[in-house]
């Protein structure tokens, strides 16, 4: 059975509904009656009671109207509300009313959710371009990332180039400083030997029985000082320190005396 079937049957339950519908209505009118009746009755009841005393007035009047309800209320006992017939027509026209009816408020819902709708797509559209703006700072950070990376491999590579040519000229100038050392003890060998003519000897001095050392020997021993003790470079002038090379080293400004104690000499800071 269709929908228009249904609505047409008088068995159905959807006829009975509208029966018990249209009876609901034809109770409110009644309704409605009475009370334009009350109205009436209680201004009726207001201009008959004009001339009575004060006293007796208001008591009239509720005798009155409790008169004119108890009337009426047996009138509408013995009445019996009209049913409408459960026909074709009367079902088609209820139908159609209560389709209307539907039609209506469907109608006062759609703009509300077409309101709806509108703001949902706007949501979304903000949200697309919120998505896309972190999209291209994803982007931009990973590009920033990796060229931080090939960055930091490089100054890796080229830190090691560094530290290889580092330890490269370290190398050439330990070398370099060993020949100069051997060349400046060569030099000072044949140039400065001892008074003997040899590497060592003791002197004829009775009162000292220290061993003389060379001019190389007395400068290794001030630049070992200053670089081993810089806050204290100066050195104790001993009996093997033979006195002619240190005056040597004095004169020639490459040993200085302590200011306060002639008997200590120190190297000249050549390398500040």
């Amino acid at each position: 059975m269709s929908v228009v079937e249904q609505d047409l049957d008088p068995d159905s339950t959807t006829g009975t509904e509208f029966v018990i519908d249209s009876e609901e209505e034809l109770i409110k009118e009644c309704e409605e009656m009475w009370k334009d009746m009350e109205n009436c009755h209680s201004k009726w009841s207001f201009i008959g009671t004009e001339t009575l005393t004060n006293s007796n007035a208001q008591l009239s009047l509720l005798m009155m109207q409790v008169k004119c309800l108890t009337s009426e209320l047996k009138q509408w006992q013995n009445e019996t509300p009209e049913v409408i017939p459960l026909t074709d027509d009367v079902l088609t026209t209820l139908g159609k009313e209560e389709l209307q009816k539907l039609k209506h408020d469907l109608e006062m819902i759609l703009p509300t959710l077409q309101s709806k709708n509108k703001k949902l797509k706007e949501d979304i559209e903000r949200e697309q371009q919120w998505m896309d703006e972190q999209q291209q700072v994803l982007e931009t950070l990973t590009t920033i990332h990796s060229e931080l990376e090939s960055q930091v491999k490089e100054h890796s590579k080229s830190k090691f180039v560094i530290a290889n040519e580092m330890k490269t000229k370290i190398l050439s100038i330990k070398e370099f400083k060993e020949k100069l050392l051997i060349a400046l003890g060569e030099f000072l060998e044949d140039h400065f030997p001892l008074p003997s003519g040899k590497t060592k000897r003791k002197k004829t001095n009775i009162e000292s029985t220290a061993e003389l050392i060379t001019l190389n020997e007395i400068i290794e021993i001030l630049i070992n000082r200053m670089f081993d003790v810089p806050h204290d470079p100066y050195v104790q002038i001993s009996d093997s320190f033979w006195p002619p090379y240190v005056e040597l080293l004095l004169r020639n400004g490459i040993a200085l005396r302590h200011p306060e104690d002639p008997t200590r000499v120190r190297l000249e800071a050549f390398h500040q």
